[in-house]
């Protein structure tokens, strides 16, 4: 026998998944669905997702990391009360790392502001807070004199660049896409629960079966 042409074969695998995947949507159980409903709703419920959370702490790391860092360098440079009317009661931005902590405050507010309470699912906000972080301390490391103050003078212009960036990939890559999956695979789930309603009882395999032979057919 010889054997069939590859469009053929290729029509007739074709024809076979397409019924495979119809009688994977008819056989969908209403009450899967339901359960699979409910619990993305209560993800929605919960108002900020995991992965949105888990942001808003790293957030809340770079001001707390950002000002244990000028703390040190203030207790390190003369005592903590010199040192801070030093820098920003005679604040000098050649010299005062005063505004690189600011810069973190600037930073935390903003970024908690729009993604924690305003639930922001856009990337301007970051963009915003990394362009502002990244001009500034450029700027302050090319015209300052913090390098010959010592190893602060590289160490917090280079950690505050660094969680910035970090910021904007974890916001870009992770929470966005993510939360972008969770919705379509809602709408998909709820989509599918609306067309399994409409049928009365549901459709099971058994259902789909072919007619058998009639006797006059057969002989």
């Amino acid at each position: 026998m010889n054997p069939l042409p590859e469009d053929m074969e290729n029509t007739l695998t074709g024809s076979q998944s397409s019924h495979a995947s119809v009688r994977d949507v008819h056989s969908i159980n209403p009450t899967q669905l339901m359960a699979r409903i409910e619990s993305y709703e209560g993800r929605e419920k919960k108002g900020i997702s995991d992965v949105r959370r888990t942001f808003c702490l790293f957030v809340t790391f770079d001001l707390l990391f950002v000002t244990l860092l000028w703390i040190i360098e203030l207790n390190v440079n003369g005592g903590i009360e010199n040192t801070l009317e030093k820098e920003v009661v005679q604040y000098d931005y050649y010299s005062s790392y005063f505004d690189i902590f600011l810069l973190a405050v600037f930073r935390f507010k903003v970024l908690i502001l729009a993604y924690a309470v305003c639930r922001l699912r856009h990337w301007w906000a970051i963009a915003l807070t990394t362009a502002v972080t990244s001009a500034f301390l450029l700027a302050k490391v090319i015209l300052s004199k913090l390098f010959s103050q010592g190893a602060f003078g590289y160490v917090l212009p280079i950690i505050s660049f660094i969680l910035a960036w970090i910021e904007t990939w974890f916001l870009d890559f992770k929470v966005l896409p993510q939360e972008a999956e969770e919705e379509n695979r809602l709408l998909i789930v709820q989509d599918a629960s609306e067309r399994a309603a409409l049928i009365p009882g549901g459709l099971s395999d058994g259902q789909f079966y072919s007619p058998p032979e009639s006797e006059a057919g057969g002989k």
